[in-house]
C-alpha cells in the first residue's frame, strides 16, 4: 500500500478529490493538521463523492507524529522548489508521498533536511505550480506503475 500525506491542506475540494484518488488507487490518505476546513464540510464530501466511506483515512496533529508512527517508512517530499524529478525516484510498496499546503507548499526546512527524498514534477518555464490534486495523482500513479499495483480496469 502507498500513502499520500497532506500537510495542512487548505482547500476542501482538493482534499475531497485526493480522497477519491486514494480510494481508486488503494492508497491510505494521511491528513496532518491543522486543516483549513472541517472534514464534515460539504465541499470535501461532494468532491469525494460516495467514495468517502471507503477511504482509508488517518488524521494527525503534526507531521512528526506520522514519522514516529512509521519509523521504517520512506517519505518522499514533493515540491516545485526542488530540482530532482519524480521520474528519477524508485518507489517501493509502503512509501509515503508528502505534499504541502496549497498556498505555501512544504516548509523549506523539511526540504533542506531531506534533499535526497525531495522531488518535483517537471513543468515548462514560467509555470509556478500544479493543482494539489493533480500533483498527487501524477506521482501516486507513477508509483503504482512502477510497483505494478494499479487496479484492474472496470469494464
Amino acid at each position: 500500500m502507498l500513502h499520500v500525506v497532506l500537510i495542512e491542506p487548505e482547500i476542501p475540494q482538493n482534499t475531497g478529490n485526493i480522497a477519491r484518488l486514494c480510494v481508486a488507487a488503494g492508497a491510505r490518505l494521511h491528513l496532518v493538521g491543522p486543516l483549513g476546513f472541517s472534514l464534515d464540510e460539504k465541499h470535501v464530501r461532494r468532491s469525494g463523492m460516495d467514495y468517502w466511506e471507503r477511504l482509508d483515512l488517518m488524521t494527525w496533529k503534526s507531521f512528526p507524529e506520522v514519522q514516529e508512527a512509521h519509523p521504517e517508512g520512506r517519505f518522499w517530499f514533493l515540491s516545485s522548489k526542488v530540482e530532482k524529478s519524480y521520474w528519477d525516484a524508485s518507489f517501493r510498496d509502503g512509501d509515503f508521498l508528502v505534499f504541502g499546503r496549497e498556498s505555501k507548499g512544504l516548509p523549506a526546512s523539511l526540504l533542506a533536511a531531506n534533499p535526497d527524498r525531495s522531488l518535483t514534477i517537471p513543468m515548462s518555464e514560467g509555470t509556478r505550480s500544479l493543482n494539489l490534486a493533480t500533483s498527487a495523482g501524477i506521482v501516486l500513479y507513477e508509483a503504482l506503475r512502477q510497483l505494478n499495483l494499479a487496479a484492474k480496469p472496470n469494464h
